[in-house]
């Protein structure tokens, strides 16, 4: 039984981690951070699958090793590598492997990350891949056999099923309508891209009181101004306000993690009335995430 769903369905104020797995087999580090830092802070820790089509060790490898340690992950699964037999197969491993929890994205572009030669495959997008988790859900998986019949599982996997949106677009309309697609899919949680906005954020819960599931809201820890103006010039959906990246730029070099952290904690305070939870991404500043929710007073 996932601990997450748990959490969420409790009605306190979750928190969720994220960790990336090591480019090498070199995964100490990453799993110490996780049990040091996250684990008894954070109800679960997201692994990422192939961040930003950058090649890394496997996310189902690194969140098994997660559960050994005593950490609950949730498994990110995107739809950018594999085609649908590869995705139902990774899925009942995932299961058989104790992990239960599952975001699914569909993927940046390999044109984006180190391989781009890479051939994308996206045979389905992340509604599809949330429909292929009810689907083995429910004792059978997506094709059939030569008479047209479902293809029976021997052995039933249970998920707790999530997807992303991302509440600050510049068109925020087409986002609610894919959200309700996912939702209908059987998305059951919902974390957010990363959100500086809490007044954008709340116009944008407001428009989707409709949508009945919990959302935790995205927060991305800003190592310093450049990253914060990168960001806000190539990252779609991504607005840090120019007040944040002045308190970025005037801080003393030696004091910037301590800013960054204040500006997190200082976000999800504002913002913790509007949502269920918040998903904390510290781009390699594990140790910090205990700070950040600290700093939140959530």
């Amino acid at each position: 039984m996932s601990k997450f769903r748990d959490a969420l369905a409790s009605g306190k104020f979750t928190f969720t981690g994220e960790i990336g797995p090591p480019k090498g087999t070199n995964v100490g580090p990453v799993i110490e951070e996780a049990v040091h830092y996250l684990k008894d802070c954070c109800a679960a820790v997201n692994v990422t699958d192939i961040q930003t089509a950058v090649m890394r060790m496997s996310s189902l490898a690194a969140c098994r090793m997660l559960v050994e340690h005593g950490v609950e992950p949730v498994l990110q699964m995107v739809t950018r590598d594999r085609n649908r037999l590869a995705l139902q197969s990774d899925l009942l491993g995932a299961a058989a492997l104790g992990i239960e929890n599952v975001l699914a994205l569909t993927g940046d572009h390999t044109t984006m990350g180190d391989h781009k030669e890479a051939k994308p495959v996206y045979d389905l997008d992340s509604v599809g891949l949330l429909q292929a988790m009810r689907k083995l859900e429910s004792g059978t998986d997506l094709g059939r056999t030569m008479k047209g019949e479902p293809n029976a599982l021997d052995g039933t996997p249970r998920f707790f099923k999530g997807c992303v949106v991302t509440p600050c677009a510049e068109e925020v309309e087409p986002q609610i309508i894919k959200l309700e697609k996912k939702v209908a899919a059987g998305a059951e949680f919902v974390q957010t891209q990363a959100v500086y906005d809490p007044k954008a954020f709340e116009k944008f819960m407001k428009s989707i009181q409709h949508i009945k599931v919990p959302v935790l809201v995205g927060i991305v820890l800003l190592k310093n101004a450049g990253m914060a103006k990168y960001m806000n010039a190539n990252v779609p959906g991504v607005v840090v306000p120019k007040d944040i990246v002045k308190r970025l730029a005037d801080a003393d070099k030696k004091e910037v993690k301590k800013v960054s952290v204040q500006i997190a904690g200082e976000l999800i305070r504002d913002m913790k009335g509007m949502c269920q939870g918040a998903h904390i991404m510290p781009l390699g500043w594990d140790k910090e995430i205990p700070n950040v929710i600290a700093a939140s007073g959530a």
